[in-house]
Formats: C-alpha cells, structure tokens, sequence
C-alpha cells in the first residue's frame, strides 16, 4: 500500500518534467503539417456537425422538450467523451509509444500515462472555450455554474489516469488490449448517453437508466450538462458524486496496484 500511495508523490515531483512532456508530446503530433495543431479540433469539430445533421435534419426527433437547440445538448456532452477517448487511448498506449524511455533505468516511467492525460486535457481545455463561444452565439451566456467544468474535469482526468495505469500495464504483454478499448469505446459513446436523451427516452424503464447510469462517464457527461444547461451543482447528487468518486479510487488503487506489479517486467517486454 506505501508503494501504491507513493505514485501521487511521484507525480507531483516530476510535475515540471510532465508539463513539458506533455507539451512536446503535443506538437510532435501534428509536426510536418501544414495545419499543425489545428488537426487537433478538425477531426471532432466535423464529427459534431454528422450528428447534429443526423439527429436535428436528418431524424428531426426527440429533442423538442429541450431548454436548448439540440447542437448545444450535443457538444456539451460529446466534449468530455472527446477528452476522456483521447487521453484513454493515448495513456494506454503511453509505454509503448515512449519505450525508449521505459528501457532506461533512470527514467521515472510512472510519469508516462500522466502526460498523455495532460496533453489530451490541451485540446479539451480549447474545446471547452469552443462550447462556450458557441453557447454566447445562442444566447446562453457564462455564470457561476460554469465553474463545475473544472471540477468535472479534474474528476474525469483522475478516473481516466487510474483506467491508464492498468491498461498502460496489461497492453505491453497483451497487444490486444488496444482493440477491445476501441470497441468499447465506439459501444461507450452510445450507452454513455451523448446522442440520445435517456431521461426522456427511458422514462418508462428506470432500471434500464439506473444500469447506464452507473456508467462513471455517465455522471461527468451529466455534469457537464448540468453546468451548461440545467444548472445544477454535483452536491446535489450526493449518491451519484459518493459512488463516482468511490469507483474513481478503487479504480485509482488499483490501476498502480497493477502497474507496480508489472513494471519490472516492461523493460524486458518492450
């Protein structure tokens, strides 16, 4: 457990070293480019938009009991399935893409997933400014509730970190690994709800919602819209924020539980 409670410490005195990781790790992305960066925001800008069109042209259904044009329930819950994707896929894949660093003795590989997390939160943090010029467009202008969008988040970055380091583990020996994630990220978007509103349409299947709604991605995308539409404040889902919260330990114990155990053995793998 001493060695488990030890990565926080590990984290934040190698926090300089992360931020400029994670910087770096940014821009190689779109190096060579003519675009560079901007292919960061392309790609889910235009995914935003063959949603909107499919469900408010193309369906024309089940968004007219919404406070808010339909695009704006969208991209405020699609922003954090954004991040959350991206920073899962990149912290999975964070040892075998950096394993000339796992193969030095010196390095500190715990560091790893952490600047995948860091560098996926550069592009959510841009999007995040994105819905809300968006939401100014409209005629919704920033309040207080506005604020919760770093608490969730933060939340969501803790989550996905204790997710990235067991898979960051498990993907050196079993490669595997990466396709499942893929599916059942393609499966997430669908059951998280991001697409559909699920209080309107499983009102009359409750147990069904409860299931989806133990989805801990669930709460993060509720909460956003909770900011952003409804203004709510996550205390006033204290079962809710309890068992996020809860999960997002669990799972944070033991995603390093996992990666301590197996460390020793990433060098000789990779």
């Amino acid at each position: 457990m001493k060695k488990i409670f030890s990565l926080p410490a590990e984290i934040y005195q190698s926090r300089k070293m992360i931020y400029k990781l994670a910087k770096n790790d940014f821009k190689t992305k779109f190096a060579g480019s003519y675009l560079g960066i901007i292919w960061a925001f392309i790609q889910p800008v235009v995914t935003v938009m063959v949603y909107w069109f499919v469900f408010t042209v193309g369906f024309r259904g089940g968004s007219e009991s919404l406070p808010v044009p339909f695009v704006l329930y969208l991209v405020a819950g699609i922003v954090p399935w954004f991040f959350f994707q991206e920073a899962l896929n990149g912290g999975t894949n964070a040892l075998i893409e950096y394993n000339y660093l796992v193969k030095k003795v010196v390095f500190n590989i715990s560091v790893l997933p952490v600047v995948k997390m860091i560098s996926a939160l550069f592009v959510h943090m841009a999007f995040v400014c994105f819905v809300i010029v968006l939401y100014c467009l409209y005629g919704y202008f920033p309040d207080l509730y506005y604020l919760q969008i770093i608490y969730y988040s933060g939340a969501l970055l803790l989550m996905t970190l204790g997710l990235c380091y067991a898979t960051s583990a498990v993907v050196v020996f079993f490669r595997d690994l990466t396709q499942v994630i893929n599916i059942l990220l393609q499966v997430g978007v669908w059951l998280t709800p991001i697409m559909w509103i699920a209080e309107e349409m499983l009102a009359d299947h409750q147990k069904l919602h409860l299931i989806l709604k133990l989805n801990p991605v669930y709460y993060i995308v509720s909460g956003y819209r909770d900011a952003f539409i409804y203004k709510n404040w996550f205390w006033e889902h204290p079962l809710w924020t309890v068992y996020f919260w809860c999960f997002t330990v669990i799972t944070f114990l033991f995603g390093s539980w996992i990666f301590r155990r197996l460390r020793v053995h990433f060098a000789d793998v990779l």
